[in-house]
Parts: structure tokens; C-alpha cells; sequence
């Protein structure tokens, strides 16, 4: 086991030790006290709506063996309570933790796949980590902790791993840089350039250029990326020397031009897809309500996988893990069992039977236009005689977000959805522009009160019913789902 020690967090961070021993063992980091368990580390950080260091006494009292603070001043009495603690006081809290995970993940040489990209990043991790793990110990991403703070924490719980999968996220350009120079990946995944987010970042060519940043931290990189995505398949042509199959514009052009003298003599570039010419490519696909079956060349060998959750998407992100297993080396049986065994996080396309007879496809914890597209499409493949989508709003999509709404109805009209509920504010565009492109009137409901839903659907639903949850997780659908499962288990 690589440890650190608290004279390591003092020099990486030019603390002070204010009390302590500078041989203790520095583990099990944790920032926050609810949670926080005997001989953890608490770091108090500080952010715009939270002060950590308002809790280092309950940290301690809950048995932390060491806090690290910043912007305190200790009393004789306070201290004179934990001389058998270690209390170390750093300038910032925030920088602290990073540079102690950049550190820590310095001192592993393994394999760390990277993963980003509009919708999928953790559908995907999921998948990659199981396949990852069939050759090694792997540690991945806890739910979608995904950002600055769980990305760090997550590194910080390496112990005796031998791979690593993390997930990473952005809201704006340069929030990548500072987590892929903190994990310096070996293999990089890009899923897909979308628009989430595009209110922040104001087009999808500014998407595809916060989300090349993950090559920032990658000494040679080594890119998988989703050919089918029309702006990743355009960047592969240019790596490849060739013309884009469509006219790029200048903003593309730029990117391109920019990414491509960077790295073209460094980069290694892998792809997979279904529509365009990829090294992973499905073939003979097959579609079931839960679950997929596709053939694929892997190693130069003809493998038939199935996936255990439906939907399109779902092979993208297998194939996707058939390429990161063969760059890793990892045999094509241990491929085959780590795909089809692998299980998702919580409500992304969390799928469930009630009592009454009724499916519930929970899939409310984030919303863009394309994953709202990817699960009306799946939804309408279903067998169940009546299919239900209960749609919210999309958040963070700025000047975009009534033409982005617009489009998830016409996907309700196009994909045929037989009966279609929308609350929130946004989701009004939704319901009108799903009646404009067809569906009939007495088949859309628009609520002004989401809570409304549960209390509609008791009546609506019937059995051999699915019903889609879908929205951003602000509008907080889990909790529908869940009153939902409740108020049928109860009568």
C-alpha cells in the first residue's frame, strides 16, 4: 500500500502542523461530518454556500483522527481536548485537495481511463469499470461524483487498486484541465458532444473544446471516441488526413486545426460506433425491451455480446468498452463477462416492474435533448401495449432552451408515444410543440403542479403500461417515482 503521511501533506501543501505527528498515517479522507466515521481525515472545504470549518470539532468528536483546516484560530483549551489528534492548517482547503490527490495519484503506476463527454459518462464508466475489472482491482467513481471534489476524493481512496475509472464533468471551459492534470489518465473517452450545458458554454463546438481538454493531463494521449457523434467524427477525419464527410465550420475548423498541430504526433486515437465505419463496430443488433445483442471484432475475433439493459445507446457504450478492453490487453472472454454483467448506477434507466403490472423506467437523474431522444426512442421500441413519457424541464441550456425543447416534442410526436405528461416551466414547449407535430390532444397533459403527476397517473395507468420518467435532476422526478411505487404497494 502507497501511503501518505502527515509530513507529506505538509510539504505538498506548505501547512503548519498546529498539533500532531508528522508520521501519522494520512487516510480514509472525508468532507463531510455526516458521514464521517473513527480515524477518517476530515477536510474542511469552503465553498460559496458551505464552510467546512465550521464542523472541525464535530468531525473530531465523531472520531476523526485528523482535520485539515484554513482560516482558523485556535484556542488553548480547544487544543488541549485533542492532543492525541493531528491538526494540520493549510492556506486553502480546496487547493489543499487537490495537490494532495495529484500527489497521491503520482504515486501509482496503473491504468486510468478517463471518461467525459455530453450524456453517457456514467453509463459508460459503469460498463468500462466492469470490463476493467475482470483483468484488475479497479476503483471507478461513486455515483456521478464527478466534478472538481469528487474526482480528487475519489483518487484519494486508492489503496491497493490496479486500474482506475474515473468520471469527469464540466459546467464551463477549463474545468477539465484542472481534473485530467490531477488524474493524468493513460486512456482518455470522449462518449459524445451534445448540448448539455450549452447555455454556459454557448455553442457544441465550445462543448467539443472543453471536452478536448481532458487531453491536457495525458503524457501520450490515448483517445476513444464515439464516431458517430457527427463533431468527434469530424475530428477523426482530420487526424486521418481526410475531408470531413460534411463542411465544417470556422469555429470547427479552428478547434480542429489547433487539436490536430497539438497532438498529431503524439496521439493515439481509437473509435467505435454503429453508423460510421469504426475498429469497434456493432453488427447483426438486436433490440429486446431489457436487454441487447450485437456481434462485434475484438481482437481480431467475432464476439457476440449481449448487453443486460436496453436501448441503442446502451451498444455504443459497450463497444466502447470492447475498445478500452483491447487497448488494455484484456482478453476477449473477460470482455464478453464484464459486459454482460455489468450493473448501472441508480436511476439511469433504472427499470422496474410494480405490483399492478405497470413498468417504471426511472431515467430522471439528468436531461439534454439527446438523452431525452436516445429514451423516447427506446421507449417506443417497447412491446407494452401503451407507452407513457412523463417529461420535465432541461436545465442549463441558456438561449438554447426553447429550440432544444422544442425538438424533444417532435422526438414524443415522432417516436409515436401514446400518452405524454410535462410539468415545469420549460416543458410546456414540449407538450405544445408534441400536439403541433401530431399527437392527439386527449393524449397530452400539461401540469402545472408536478405533484399533480402521481395523483393523474393513478387513474391513467393500466396494466402492461410503461411508463418513462424523465427530466434534469432538479426536478427532482426520483421522488415521483418513488410516490409512485409506494402509492401502488400500499393499495
Amino acid at each position: 500500500m502507497k501511503n501518505i503521511y502527515v509530513k507529506d501533506i505538509l510539504n505538498i501543501t506548505k501547512g503548519e502542523l498546529i498539533i500532531g505527528n508528522q508520521e501519522e498515517i494520512v487516510d480514509n479522507f472525508c468532507n463531510d461530518t455526516r458521514i464521517i466515521k473513527k480515524d477518517d481525515t476530515y477536510f474542511a472545504l469552503v465553498g460559496g454556500n458551505f464552510d467546512g470549518n465550521k464542523f472541525w470539532k464535530e468531525a473530531l468528536e465523531k472520531g476523526a483522527k485528523i482535520v485539515i483546516l484554513q482560516d482558523i484560530n485556535f484556542e488553548k483549551e480547544d487544543l488541549s481536548m485533542y492532543q492525541d489528534r493531528t491538526i494540520i492548517k493549510v492556506e486553502n482547503t480546496l487547493d489543499a485537495l487537490y495537490k494532495i490527490a495529484e500527489y497521491k495519484r503520482s504515486l501509482f503506476n496503473i491504468p486510468v481511463v478517463a471518461i467525459t463527454g455530453s450524456v453517457g459518462k456514467t453509463s459508460t464508466k459503469d460498463i468500462v469499470a466492469s470490463v476493467v475489472s475482470q483483468k484488475y482491482k479497479t476503483l471507478k467513481t461513486e455515483a456521478n461524483h464527478n466534478n472538481n471534489i469528487g474526482l480528487s476524493l475519489t483518487i484519494l481512496r486508492l489503496k491497493d487498486e490496479e486500474a482506475l475509472v474515473l468520471e469527469m464533468g464540466m459546467n464551463h471551459l477549463r474545468e477539465i484541465i484542472l481534473l485530467t492534470k490531477i488524474a493524468k489518465p493513460t486512456v482518455s473517452i470522449i462518449t459524445n458532444i451534445g448540448t448539455a450545458h450549452i447555455g454556459n458554454l454557448g455553442s457544441r463546438e465550445n462543448i467539443l473544446r472543453a471536452k478536448l481538454e481532458i487531453l491536457e493531463g495525458m503524457e501520450n494521449p490515448l483517445l476513444v471516441v464515439n464516431n458517430d457523434n457527427d463533431l468527434l467524427n469530424k475530428l477523426v477525419e482530420c487526424f486521418n488526413n481526410k475531408e470531413a464527410n460534411s463542411n465544417k465550420t470556422s469555429e470547427e475548423n479552428d478547434i480542429f486545426e489547433e487539436t490536430v498541430s497539438k497532438y498529431k504526433n503524439n496521439i493515439e486515437i481509437h473509435t467505435f460506433g454503429i453508423n460510421n465505419e469504426s475498429e469497434a463496430m456493432a453488427k447483426d443488433i438486436e433490440l429486446h425491451q431489457n436487454s441487447s445483442t450485437f456481434t462485434c471484432e475484438c481482437n481480431n475475433e467475432k464476439l457476440t455480446i449481449t448487453v443486460p439493459v436496453g436501448g441503442e445507446h446502451f451498444i455504443l457504450n459497450a463497444l466502447c468498452a470492447c475498445k478500452v478492453g483491447e487497448v488494455l490487453n484484456i482478453p476477449n472472454e473477460s470482455i464478453k463477462q464484464g459486459i454482460e454483467s455489468f450493473e448501472l448506477t441508480q436511476k439511469r434507466m433504472d427499470i422496474s416492474t410494480l405490483s399492478n403490472g405497470v413498468t417504471i423506467i426511472n431515467d430522471s437523474y439528468n436531461a439534454s435533448y439527446e438523452s431525452m431522444a436516445a429514451s423516447l426512442k427506446y421507449l417506443s421500441r417497447l412491446e407494452n401495449p401503451r407507452k407513457i413519457a412523463v417529461l420535465g424541464d432541461m436545465f442549463e441550456l441558456g438561449e438554447y432552451s426553447v429550440e432544444l425543447h422544442k425538438k424533444v416534442g417532435e422526438e414524443v410526436a415522432k417516436n409515436k408515444i401514446d400518452l405524454l405528461i410535462c410539468a415545469g416551466e420549460n416543458a410546456k414547449i414540449i407538450y405544445e410543440t408534441a400536439i403541433k407535430k401530431g399527437l392527439s390532444e386527449e393524449n397530452a397533459y400539461y401540469l402545472d403542479d408536478k405533484e399533480e403527476i402521481v395523483k393523474y397517473l393513478e387513474i391513467k395507468m393500466q396494466k402492461g403500461d410503461v411508463i418513462l420518467f424523465k427530466a434534469s435532476n432538479g426536478m427532482k422526478f426520483f421522488e415521483l417515482v418513488e410516490e409512485l411505487k409506494k402509492s401502488v404497494e400500499e393499495k
